[in-house]
């Protein structure tokens, strides 16, 4: 597969189906976020961390791949000529959702109660997840804005914005893996 195709030297790209847009297009922007999104979840991979998570970490890489698939493929060419549908591969659904919610669940019952507001940091590990959850946070918003232009599956939106709240909870059970301490956010009071 030759890797550079010289398509996109003057700033045009393919949709799935064909549809030759800017690359600038709000649909290019949300699943290129998201494939930036990808990436850092894969630089959390590549951290010290438990077999488990690094393993769930991997299935939400593949899931985030099949997403922006989905956000690649324009609504009126979802379905072929013959009938069938383009993608013929198992797309984002409320399992995919669930199991994020799982996870939460389960970090949580080991997780002290949050009492602040927590800042960013404390552990270079740490510090990757939350610059992974802003990059979800600005994945869902780009996708929320697409979607109310043209139609977008609600199960992309619910994803990202589970897969936000997985992250900071996942931030909060790595501070924990990594013997580093939650750094509060305690406003001053004006005097």
């Amino acid at each position: 597969m030759k890797i550079y195709t010289k398509t996109g030297d003057k700033g045009k790209t393919s949709l799935f189906g064909g549809n030759r847009v800017p690359k600038y297009h709000l649909r290019i922007e949300a699943y290129g976020t998201v494939d930036e999104l990808n990436s850092y979840v894969g630089l959390i991979r590549d951290q010290k961390i438990d077999k488990h998570t690094s393993n769930i970490l991997l299935k939400i890489q593949h899931e985030l791949f099949t997403l922006g698939a989905m956000l690649a493929t324009p609504s009126e060419k979802k379905i072929l000529k013959n009938g069938k549908e383009r993608l013929n591969i198992s797309k984002i659904n409320n399992t995919s959702v669930s199991l994020l919610e799982n996870e939460i669940d389960a970090m949580n019952k080991i997780l002290p109660e949050m009492t602040h507001f927590i800042l960013p940091g404390g552990h270079t590990t740490v510090s990757f997840c939350h610059i992974t959850r802003c990059i979800c946070r600005r994945a869902e918003r780009i996708t929320t804005q697409l979607s109310d232009e043209n139609y977008v599956e609600e199960e992309i939106l619910v994803y990202l914005n589970r897969l936000s709240d997985y992250l900071f909870v996942l931030a909060r059970k790595l501070t924990i893996d990594n013997n580093a301490q939650e750094i509060y956010w305690i406003p001053e009071k004006i005097k």
